[in-house]
């Protein structure tokens, strides 16, 4: 029924155009079909697949919270469990009862005896227990056994399936689990905020293989000492002990300051530089890791060289020429912003040598063209 208010001539030019944008669509999905069909399924799926590679650094970043947040909860939780077992919440301070009542808000649901249910899940990332299995630090481990010279079975156990998950992922734990990781990558977003901003940071670049000379030095004064040390510098020890301390005690410890300090360190002296040259935990799961069988692979007829891994690999690696190394973790950071989607996942127990420039690159194509030339010239 044509409307009162418009024109029959109106009318019938909106029914035209409206026609006619209906058939450029269903032109355009024919289209669209007849070139998906073309396309080999092995390569549809592998360009599907690339792309899901490329928001796994998003399941990342939520890894690392949710780790932060396990964290924090947890000497909540103990608190709680604390005032539940001594049943006597008249005594308790103002503060201390909106405590009970929160804790006791969110977990009434599931348990009637927080006391002992709420012990599935205990514990740091230095070590800890998750429903009755108990995982270690492969550092805590090693730590402990150079401090009280012997081997202790049990707890030898619990860093196994750390060190698998190492000997297969790689330097992972680094990547995905450490809480100070967290920490030291939004520094570093603070670090490009002050540069854009024109003010100087930190770029020196030291040698790497000072931290295996921190981690020797460790478990020799671990040895001499009888205590394991590396808890007084290893940031994921440092950052869970301190959130332990603010939560359940309502203060900071010393370790606090350390911990500073590696973020002015980042800051000002060298970019992710506590990680990359002083930290004895990323020594030893580099070495655990050197012949990791996940490993990232440059595709060099997708890659173009624009150089955009290599500025943002937060440990100094050089994916751009294959060089990935025992120091990478897995972030998949170079992959999410690869704008070929050059870089995929490959099972290997070693990196691939240098492929030469990118296909799609300039210096790729230029070599190309005078290689032709040279022949057309024979």
């Amino acid at each position: 029924m044509l409307p009162t208010n418009v024109s029959v001539v109106d009318y019938a030019s909106v029914r035209v155009f409206r026609s006619h944008r209906r058939f450029e669509l269903s032109q355009y999905m024919l289209s669209r079909y007849k070139t998906m069909s073309a396309v080999p399924s092995d390569t549809v799926k592998n360009k599907s697949r690339i792309y899901w590679l490329r928001h796994i650094n998003k399941l990342r970043w939520v890894s690392l919270g949710v780790v932060f947040s396990m964290l924090i909860l947890l000497p909540l939780i103990s608190v709680y469990q604390n005032y539940v077992a001594a049943h006597a919440y008249d005594l308790l301070m103002p503060d201390e009862k909106r405590l009970y009542d929160v804790m006791e808000y969110l977990t009434e649901s599931f348990t009637s005896d927080p006391e002992n249910d709420l012990d599935a899940i205990k514990g740091t990332t230095w070590s800890g227990i998750i429903f009755g299995l108990k995982l270690s630090d492969p550092l805590a481990v090693l730590g402990q056994i150079f401090a009280g010279l012997g081997v202790y079975l049990p707890f030898l156990l619990t860093a196994l399936i750390p060190v698998l998950l190492t000997l297969i992922f790689g330097r992972v734990y680094c990547g995905w689990v450490c809480p100070a990781t967290l920490i030291y990558e939004l520094n570093t977003n603070l670090g490009a905020w002050l540069h854009r901003s024109g003010l100087p940071i930190g770029q020196k670049h030291f040698d790497r293989r000072i931290k295996y000379l921190v981690l020797l030095v460790g478990l020799i004064l671990s040895a001499i000492s009888g205590s394991v040390l590396f808890a007084a510098i290893y940031p994921p020890a440092i950052i869970g002990r301190e959130i332990y301390y603010v939560m359940a005690l309502g203060g900071f410890g010393s370790g606090i300051v350390f911990f500073v300090i590696t973020l002015l360190f980042d800051l000002l002296v060298a970019r992710r530089g506590f990680c990359r040259y002083l930290c004895p935990g990323g020594a030893l799961y580099s070495l655990l890791g050197r012949y990791r069988l996940l490993r990232i692979k440059r595709v060099a007829e997708d890659c173009n060289d624009c150089n955009k891994c290599n500025a943002i690999c937060e440990f100094g690696l050089d994916p751009m020429r294959d060089d990935f190394g025992q120091e990478c973790n897995n972030c998949t950071a170079c992959i999410a912003i690869c704008p070929t989607e050059a870089l995929i996942f490959n099972i290997r127990q070693k990196d691939l040598p240098y492929q030469g420039p990118g296909h799609l690159g300039h210096s790729y194509r230029t070599s190309q063209q005078s290689a032709a030339k040279n022949d057309g010239a024979d």
